[in-house]
């Protein structure tokens, strides 16, 4: 048989890739510009009126009757119970709400601290090898200063990654990320009645993440999370790992814009009526104290604000939501969760964990979701 020799690469084929990738960088740089300047002009469009701070309603739980409640792991009694279908009511009015206080200042610095050593092995394992980014990051990972990064549930985070644990020192290592979730959604967290209302204990948990971005990072367009459903099927919760002052890029929330026929006006063909609906927008800027939160119905219309260049520092939110199992269709959204973690479990499967890990039940290891591993597979 005879051998067929492949002639290298011609000059002028390979000035030709040369040039059409060149071409495609360039393309890309245009419309990243292009949806900057937009982004800029909607923001213009939003001062119109002036910006509110978004501000924690002041609600009461009220009084419960002997026998009422929701849920199967919800006290008949627990006034928590009562004040999470307040809080529900407003999330169902406005898509968004704000929860002073979510975590506390000393957890919240912990996990500040925790998810930014997260953030630097994951630059060196993806410096490593760069097939390596989809371990690490969601889907924010191609804007300027700006990443998801998505989180490990094993004590010992990224380094555990393989093998299971952390390492010889495993166990002396506290389990930051464990002891925040046990505040948020163990039986009396601060956020698990509210989620326990919203999507019940079989509400899957879709996203699990640290958004981070860097003076420098560049505003977002106005936009929802997914495309319109009539059903609300994701609820997301942004958690402040510091204070988040303007200067940092808060998200801005318009208010009543979770609905269909606000959905239809942001999708019109016609830029001069989308253009309307953003001037006449109700926009709230999530400026929060470290451990405040926000939980909102993804379909709102949102955006991330620029985090000054100048002025500026790094702003970490704890990232994670839960799907409503109530809408079973395609989300035409992939969160971001390490591939491993997707519909392995729901609210009551991570209530479980933590009731375990509260007792110290858990096999001695001190570790309540070792069963899910590393999330990588």
């Amino acid at each position: 048989t005879p051998l067929h020799v492949i002639a290298p690469a011609s000059a002028s084929s390979t000035s030709l890739a040369s040039t059409s990738s060149m071409a495609r960088d360039l393309l890309y740089q245009d419309q990243q510009a292009a949806m900057e300047n937009r982004a800029l002009f909607e923001q213009t469009l939003l001062q119109s009126k002036k910006n509110k701070e978004l501000k924690a309603p002041k609600l009461r739980a009220k009084q419960a009757k002997s026998g009422t409640g929701f849920g199967s792991g919800a006290s008949k009694v627990n006034p928590n119970v009562q004040l999470a279908k307040e809080q529900a009511k407003v999330v169902h009015r406005d898509g968004v709400l704000r929860i002073d206080g979510a975590l506390s200042p000393e957890l919240a610095d912990e996990l500040r601290e925790y998810v930014l050593q997260q953030q630097i092995l994951a630059a060196v394992r993806t410096e490593e090898s760069l097939d390596a980014s989809r371990a690490f990051y969601g889907v924010e990972n191609q804007r300027k200063s700006r990443c998801d990064l998505q989180l490990s549930l094993l004590r010992g985070g990224y380094a555990a990654d393989g093998n299971g644990n952390g390492g010889d020192d495993a166990g002396s290592q506290k389990h930051v990320l464990a002891d925040a979730l046990q505040h948020l959604l163990g039986e009396d967290g601060t956020l698990r009645f509210l989620y326990e209302n919203l999507v019940t204990l079989k509400g899957e948990f879709y996203e699990l993440a640290a958004v981070i971005t860097d003076p420098g990072s560049t505003r977002q367009k106005v936009h929802p999370d997914l495309p319109f459903q009539d059903t609300a099927p994701l609820y997301v919760i942004f958690l402040a790992l510091q204070d988040v002052d303007e200067s940092m890029g808060p998200t801005s929330f318009l208010l009543r814009t979770h609905t269909a026929k606000e959905n239809a006006i942001f999708k019109d063909p016609s830029v001069e009526v989308r253009d309307a609906q953003l001037s006449s927008a109700d926009c709230r800027l999530s400026t929060l104290k470290k451990g405040d939160a926000v939980l909102f119905d993804a379909r709102i219309l949102h955006c991330g604000n620029a985090n000054d260049l100048e002025n500026g520092s790094t702003r970490a939110l704890f990232n994670f939501s839960f799907r409503n199992p109530t809408f079973t269709g395609d989300l035409g959204y992939k969160g971001s969760i390490r591939p491993g973690y997707t519909q392995a479990m729901n609210l009551g499967d991570i209530s479980d964990a933590l009731v375990l890990y509260g007792n110290g039940a858990d096999g001695g290891d001190r570790d309540p979701f070792a069963k899910y591993g590393d999330g990588l597979r």
